[in-house]
């Protein structure tokens, strides 16, 4: 059993410092989706709310369609259908991966425990670990067990609190992927907390960006990187750059590399000067092309190198570029800009 997630008008406060302000989201059954912010926006605030550990000051939040928290009304978290993953897993050392799990049922009937246990254990991966402890488990495999032991009593929302920062960076790419693809087998309605991009990219259908308290903006991945609600946004996720340009009529702008038509509007008259964002896979390298620019920085991914270029009007973009065209810092080369979302911003 999967569920839904209503939150509308949520403000939470501690003392006078106003922590929630004022935040709404939707979540249709099955849906993954992430809250995505620095340390002290308030995602960690909002999980604590939707769980249940705080009451809010303003609005409401409901499960299945049933209220769960507003003014005055408190459902108990243990009574909320809700799984929770942490940061260090809180497993008990003294119990095996098999009976961590089970206490996931402690407050369901007896009978189907045993069952329960080993379709649990199988869909992690871990049936095969059933008898061990969990000192004597990797920090993945832990994490599989917590998940088993949260997804036990069929929840109809899981709450994810950094469940993957204790790990290292490879383990902690393979194993977000890893614990997507089982939830979504279990069709598990699923909020995670982060501030790591890459993983809130590679995990969440929908992402909430939470500045100050508030949702700044709410997208799928694809939408927050190519299309930004402000610069703030626009500087927060992925990387890129901004060249001034000059708005022209018909939705065009006219930036040192030429002249380019978008079919996002503008929102900026004609003549008026604006900030236009270019992602590194907007500036491709090309030979053949006349405009060039120099390399004055790299960063080696592997399969490509991250540029920093300098145009020759003293603008500075970053492109992507296959790793098998190692230019030497200094050198100029052949760019052309390949831009299918126009982003625009006024001048600051």
């Amino acid at each position: 059993m999967s569920g839904t997630l209503e939150i509308n008008h949520v403000s939470h406060s501690y003392g006078a410092r106003t922590v929630l302000n004022d935040i709404s989201f939707q979540l249709g059954d099955g849906v993954i989706a992430c809250l995505l912010g620095e340390s002290g926006c308030g995602k960690t605030t909002a999980l604590r709310c939707i769980a249940g550990f705080e009451q809010i000051a303003d609005g409401q939040i409901a499960i299945n369609g049933d209220v769960v928290s507003r003014p005055g009304h408190q459902v108990p978290p243990e009574l909320r259908r809700i799984g929770m993953v942490f940061q260090d897993y809180a497993l008990f050392p003294h119990l095996t991966v098999a009976r961590n799990v089970a206490f996931g049922l402690h407050r369901e009937p007896q009978t189907g425990h045993a069952a329960r246990v080993s379709e649990l254990l199988d869909i992690v991966g871990l049936e095969a670990m059933a008898a061990r402890y969990p000192h004597e488990l990797s920090g993945g495999q832990q994490q599989r067990v917590a998940l088993a032991r949260a997804l036990a009593p069929r929840p109809a929302l899981m709450l994810l609190d950094e469940p993957f920062s204790n790990l290292d960076v490879e383990m902690r790419e393979r194993l977000s992927i890893e614990v997507r693809d089982i939830l979504k087998s279990q069709n598990t309605t699923t909020i995670l907390v982060t501030h790591d991009q890459n993983e809130a990219f590679t995990f969440a259908d929908e992402i909430g960006i939470m500045m100050d308290g508030g949702i700044a903006q709410w997208a799928t991945p694809y939408a927050l990187y190519h299309e930004p609600a402000n610069r703030h946004i626009a500087e927060f996720v992925g990387r890129g750059t901004f060249l001034p340009g000059i708005v022209l009529e018909g939705n065009r702008i006219k930036l040192e590399l030429g002249e380019f038509h978008g079919d996002t509007p503008l929102h900026a008259a004609p003549g008026a000067t604006v900030d236009v964002l270019l992602r590194p896979d907007d500036i491709l390298h090309d030979d053949a092309s006349t405009m060039q620019a120099t390399v004055i920085s790299k960063a080696f991914r592997g399969a490509e190198f991250v540029y920093t270029l300098e145009l020759p009007g003293g603008g500075r973009v970053m492109s992507l570029v296959p790793s098998h065209h190692n230019h030497a810092i200094g050198e100029k080369i052949g760019i052309r800009l390949e831009i299918d979302h126009l982003v625009a911003f006024p001048r600051t």
